[in-house]
């Protein structure tokens, strides 16, 4: 960036009210400026490949697109995109994922504007931004933790009530196997039965209610 030359930030909300709130903040900076805004993850990307921001904003809670789906697809455009997560989920799993796909910086609703601006500065400069709640939950992660795509899918059933039949004819496969991917669940999340399962998952972030 040239001595000069304002940091341009992408903000991408689903709340209007939350993207001007965004934008008065950033705006307000001497050294720092909105380019565009979007309201969804498909918007945010077409706004990243036209205005080419410094820095993207990115919501984690989209509709359709997801904020992460979103981070994913930036990346693949630019390698070098940077981006800071603003959200209200502090789960060490959305924390996890989201640096995973690339996220410099993760803000919490909640947080002071200070803090935000701070993220900015940082994220610009080449740093990360990871605020002290968000490390504690990063540390609190449990290792070789991940689940398949398809343990996912079966946990998500799960939380929404469903028995091991309705799973089975959701997934198209038997509850033999049902079986088997709850059994993995529960030693991947060190929990004993599928109740502590599900309270796992939402408070970690992995499954959303």
């Amino acid at each position: 960036m040239n001595i000069g030359q304002k940091t341009s930030v992408l903000v991408v909300d689903d709340h209007p009210i939350m993207r001007l709130g965004l934008a008065a903040i950033i705006n307000a900076q001497n050294d720092m400026k909105v380019c565009a805004h979007a309201g969804t993850g498909e918007e945010g990307v077409e706004m990243f490949k036209k205005h080419r921001p410094d820095i993207t904003l990115m919501d984690l809670r989209l509709p359709k697109m997801s904020g992460l789906e979103a981070l994913r697809t930036i990346r693949r455009i630019d390698p070098h995109a940077r981006s800071i997560v603003v959200t209200t989920y502090e789960g060490d799993e959305d924390i996890h994922q989201a640096i995973a796909a690339g996220a410099l910086g993760y803000i919490i609703k909640g947080m002071s504007h200070e803090a935000l601006v701070d993220a900015l500065r940082k994220v610009r400069s080449g740093m990360r931004f990871l605020p002290r709640p968000v490390m504690r939950s990063l540390a609190d992660r449990t290792p070789n933790s991940d689940l398949s795509p398809r343990e996912r899918e079966v946990l998500s059933l799960m939380a929404h009530g469903k028995t091991n039949r309705d799973i089975a004819n959701a997934l198209g496969i038997t509850e033999a196997t049902v079986k088997c991917h709850v059994s993995v669940i529960l030693l991947q999340l060190g929990v004993t039965d599928r109740t502590q399962a599900v309270l796992e998952a939402l408070h970690r972030g992995l499954e959303h209610l």
